[in-house]
């Protein structure tokens, strides 16, 4: 499912003058075997906007920075503390880091529940952090052994070994063996509410000991590996899963250990885990509704890091400072204006053409976003294997755009924006609205409190006309546009039938036939794809191991330290 959160070959060029480099998958991540496609998410391709600046920063600490001012002036500054690091109100540190750090975001958890709760924001904070799968996917798109410590494929790609990891337990105690990895997978295909199509593939898990698993598939499958490396791959103790909404229960270094709903989630390391121990014992998840709000939460020292941050242009004024990083990571995020294609006006091709041909996406990107994204033409980032460079598909042409309307009768089209609350929907939404007004569309902005008002109106109840959201969930093309139950209200038959083909076949026939299915989406205007979501974040220079690619739903929290 392609649902908001709110993310090449070689490096990734910087769209900042100031950036820090983040390494990019090979195109070889893609072509392991026709049963495995290595890549969860896969990084865009180097922008070429402006040249990538300097190297890592590598800095001391803004708070160790100041470190003989406050020998000096202890007394005066000890009241002065806020979260993770004792900070002046300048945002200037200190005194040493505790093992502890505060991450500001924006698009807070509905709940805990990602297997009935649609949006991205709840395997953002969990998945490799308090929940484990049996494979995960690196920072350079590669996958990796997580919980299972290797795995075989069969000659005719039915049937997957995993070995297990021993001494693996779940936070609640219970010991993670075959059997869970039997009871999770299967459990997606009866109970989950969400990405149920990632498993439909799936036969059966034998147990085949404690610690040897047998996934068996129904036909052979390019994707069905990938997708473990996701949401659908993570395990589950049939004991714990009870209150998923609120009580989590993983095998991963983190439990969480407090919820303030509108403000905060706080996860510890917990005792036993199985692996290695994070530096950082204790992390804050902060919410932020407003971009700005979190920029000057940054500044003062409330918060160590900005992930995924939704005010491009404050950027400027971290660059030039070295008390902090700035961080232009990969992302497979799709902004894409949404049009409910089972009901008028866009149940008309022409109306949905218009619209297309009526959006000068690269304006759009330059006013909204301060000119950092990626113009697209499809709803696939363009490193997937079955990329295509569709963007000319659906120029900029308001005459075009004109024709098309009044060929479908409707000169004075009137339609209704349901807009969700978060920043980049809020600034693309007012450009969307001038454009077409420019070829005589009259759009009206209704704004939706993301996630409880727009999740259910837009995405569960379908009561929209059009809207924009961002798509962060990797490969989701299948997902938006494979099922007409879904809130796109796209029903096109060949798409499922010729993509299932696909993945059957070999991995050359997987891709050309995959092309093929993306470009007649295309033709068909469901969605508007504007532009590739950059992945900035913005941290105090003394923290280290951040997770800069935004490769998959998740905000691994697991590396991070303090230099």
């Amino acid at each position: 499912m392609g649902l908001p959160l709110i993310d090449g070959v070689g490096h990734v060029t910087s769209l900042f003058p100031r950036l820090t480099r983040v390494a990019a998958p090979s195109y070889r991540s893609f072509y392991w075997s026709d049963q495995y496609r290595a890549t969860l998410t896969t990084p865009s391709p180097p922008c070429t906007a402006r040249p990538l600046g300097a190297a890592p920063v590598t800095t001391t600490p803004r708070r160790l920075a100041l470190a003989a001012t406050a020998l000096l002036s202890a007394l005066a500054l000890s009241a002065c503390s806020a979260g993770a690091g004792n900070s002046s109100s300048s945002g200037a540190g200190t005194e040493a880091h505790d093992p502890t750090a505060i991450v500001g975001l924006t698009g807070e958890p509905a709940n805990f529940d990602f297997t009935t709760t649609a949006g991205a924001a709840i395997p953002q904070a969990l998945m490799n952090n308090v929940y484990e799968g049996l494979v995960a996917v690196d920072q350079d798109g590669e996958l990796q052994p997580k919980l299972a410590t290797s795995w075989t494929v069969s000659d005719d790609g039915l049937e997957y070994d995993f070995v297990l990891e021993e001494g693996v337990t779940f936070s609640n105690g219970a010991e993670f063996t075959a059997d869970d990895v039997k009871f999770s997978l299967e459990r997606v295909k009866t109970d989950w509410k969400i990405n149920q199509a990632k498993m439909a593939v799936l036969d059966r898990v034998d147990v085949v000991s404690p610690t040897e698993a047998k996934v068996v598939l129904t036909r052979p499958s390019n994707s069905w590996l990938f997708d473990m490396g996701g949401s659908v791959g993570l395990m589950f103790d049939e004991s714990g899963v009870a209150d998923l909404a609120n009580t989590p229960v993983g095998t991963g270094p983190y439990t969480v250990t407090e919820r303030v709903t509108g403000d905060h989630i706080s996860l510890a390391a917990r005792d036993g885990y199985w692996g290695e121990a994070p530096a950082v014992t204790d992390v804050t998840l902060r919410y932020f509704a407003d971009a700005v709000a979190s920029t000057n939460a940054l500044r003062a020292g409330d918060v160590d890091m900005l992930y995924n941050m939704q005010a491009p242009d404050l950027v400027a004024q971290f660059e030039t400072n070295d008390e902090y990083q700035v961080i232009q990571g990969t992302s497979n995020g799709e902004i894409m204006l949404s049009m409910n294609n089972a009901e008028a006006p866009f149940d008309d091709l022409r109306i949905r053409q218009a619209i297309a041909y009526a959006l000068d996406r690269q304006a759009i990107i330059d006013t909204a976003w301060a000119g950092y994204g990626e113009l697209i033409g499809a709803m696939v980032p363009p490193t997937d294997p079955y990329y295509e460079d569709l963007t000319e598909e659906y120029a900029y042409d308001p005459e075009k755009a004109r024709e098309l309307l009044a060929e479908a009768g409707a000169e004075d089209l009137s339609i209704t924006f349901d807009v969700p609350t978060r920043p980049y929907a809020t600034a693309v939404s007012e450009v969307v609205v001038s454009q077409l007004a420019e070829v005589g569309i009259d759009a009206t902005i209704a704004s939706d409190e993301f996630p409880a008002v727009w999740l259910d109106k837009v995405f569960t109840r379908h009561d929209y006309e059009m809207s924009v959201i961002l798509a962060v969930e990797p490969r989701d093309f299948l997902a938006n546009f494979g099922d007409p139950e879904y809130y796109l209200g796209y029903d096109d038959p060949d798409v499922v039938t010729k993509a299932t083909a696909a993945d059957a076949a070999s991995q050359e026939e997987w891709v050309a036939g995959m092309k093929d299915v993306v470009a007649e989406v295309a033709a068909d205007v469901p969605a508007v794809p504007l532009f590739l979501f950059p992945n900035i974040v913005i941290a105090d220079s003394g923290l280290t191991g951040i997770a800069g690619n935004s490769v998959t739903e998740s905000l691994d929290l697991t590396g991070l330290a303090w230099s």
